[in-house]
């Protein structure tokens, strides 16, 4: 790679990156946050801490599964070492769970036969099977946008949704399956998944407006005023029209006033939180080409995202399963996925392995930054934010989907133990997400997905 190329992209995260450590989350100062705010969240329990600090949920999927032998660390629950690939997380050892026993059913071949990569992704945050057809699109509602649903209200973003493939193909993916299974975890409804952002620069304008800092609230404001404009002027010629229109027509101008009143929703929204935060950071240039710092800056975004309270849920594909991108930043110029195929092959296993690793650095930075950022009530953030990290796929040259490789991170604020290895035994990965949505708030779900109870210990 360029040396000149590199060096660019390192200057233009380190002046992305530039002023964070000194952003602090001016929504969250104590003296700053709306009194009415403070007394929703503490009257539903919802989405905070025993401190009354927000808690934060998010979700990090990395692609193709692990090397078992290389991921699960060997001793008891409490004395253990991490393996090769979780060494990174060593310094983070009192602030995380790894999970075993815990299991995907939906994902397994049945009837529908071929298709893991595609059911891992699809059923890694939902549970439920998938229906396997190109067009007649059929999941269910993944659990980030059911807690969503409760603690949304609360934030400027009821969540954020994030990826770092660079392309989002349609039509026809994985052996049968639509494309949006593969390429999506968040799920709106069975039929409707939430499109990830994938350019970091757009996805930090989303949050915090456009143009340098010092003038993104006032561009925001323009933008809101001019919807607003534009939506008072349609809503007034859709009255006339109406009393001229037949039954057909009319249902059709009712699809369109809802995604109107949506609209006017997030409007009346924005309005009611303020507007968005102002960090002193520069906005970033667009998608780096090296996969690594596409990966970090989209945690940058993440992190900002939570540190400003803009969303407290989240999800972030590292890529999607079946993801057969080289990795020549480490020396590894094979496809990853054709790697995962390894069919024992000593070598093979060795690069894969080296690949889980990386990916695991990667999300090691991450959790270094959210722990040295502080939170309103003098905590990190990763003491107030609850994170998952693993794959839908356990073992990528079977297609295996019984015990997952997912590790817990952070949450101490919200009880969540650290330095634990626990294996549950085959349980379903929706028990976990039932007990991570009573932790913020959302206690009320009888079942979720394939459920059959809550996880003890976490």
């Amino acid at each position: 790679m360029d040396m000149g190329f590199q060096r660019d992209v390192a200057l233009g995260r380190r002046r992305f990156l530039k002023g964070v450590g000194a952003c602090v989350a001016l929504p969250l100062l104590e003296s700053l946050m709306p009194r009415s705010l403070v007394a929703k969240t503490a009257a539903q329990g919802l989405a905070q801490t025993a401190t009354g600090a927000p808690l934060r949920l998010g979700f990090v999927y990395f692609p193709n599964g692990a090397i078992p032998a290389k991921w699960w660390p060997t001793g008891d629950e409490r004395r253990f070492e991490l393996n090769d690939t979780m060494k990174p997380l060593e310094r983070f050892r009192d602030r995380i769970q790894i999970l075993g026993g815990l299991d995907h059913a939906n994902a397994n071949p049945g009837d529908d036969g071929g298709g893991d990569h595609a059911r891992a992704n699809g059923v890694f945050l939902t549970g439920v099977r998938i229906n396997k057809s190109p067009t007649d699109i059929r999941a269910g509602i993944s659990i980030d946008q059911e807690v969503a649903r409760r603690v949304g209200s609360l934030t400027r973003y009821p969540s954020l949704e994030l990826t770092c493939d660079r392309s989002r193909p349609s039509g026809l993916c994985d052996s049968g399956y639509s494309c949006a299974y593969q390429y999506n975890v968040s799920w709106k409804s069975a039929t409707v998944p939430m499109a990830p952002e994938s350019n970091p620069r757009k996805a930090f304008e989303r949050l915090f407006g456009e143009g340098p800092h010092g003038e993104r609230s006032f561009n925001a404001k323009q933008r809101m005023m001019n919807r607003r404009s534009v939506l008072d002027c349609l809503l007034g010629d859709v009255a006339d029209l109406q009393p001229r229109l037949g039954v057909r027509d009319r249902e059709k101008l009712d699809q369109y006033l809802t995604g109107l009143r949506e609209v006017e929703q997030r409007i009346e929204k924005m309005e009611r939180h303020g507007m968005a935060p102002d960090p002193d950071v520069e906005s970033p240039s667009g998608i780096p080409s090296a996969h690594s710092s596409h990966i970090d800056m989209m945690y940058d975004v993440l992190a900002l995202a939570f540190q400003t309270d803009s969303t407290r849920v989240a999800t972030m594909m590292m890529a999607h399963d079946g993801d057969n991108r080289s990795h020549e930043e480490i020396g590894i110029n094979e496809g990853h996925h054709n790697l995962s195929h390894h069919l024992l092959d000593k070598e093979k296993i060795e690069k894969v392995a080296r690949i889980d690793r990386w990916y695991v650095e990667r999300y090691a930075s991450f959790l270094e930054k959210l722990d040295s950022i502080q939170d309103v009530d003098g905590n990190s953030l990763l003491h107030n934010t609850m994170i998952v990290y693993g794959s839908g796929n356990a073992d990528g040259n079977h297609h295996s989907h019984d015990n997952l490789p997912i590790v817990l991170s952070g949450g101490q604020g919200a009880g969540v133990e650290g330095n634990r290895y626990a294996n549950y035994g085959a349980q379903p990965t929706t028990n976990l997400f039932l007990s991570l949505a009573d932790k913020l708030g959302v206690d009320d779900l009888p079942r979720f997905g394939d459920s059959t109870g809550r996880l003890r210990g976490i």
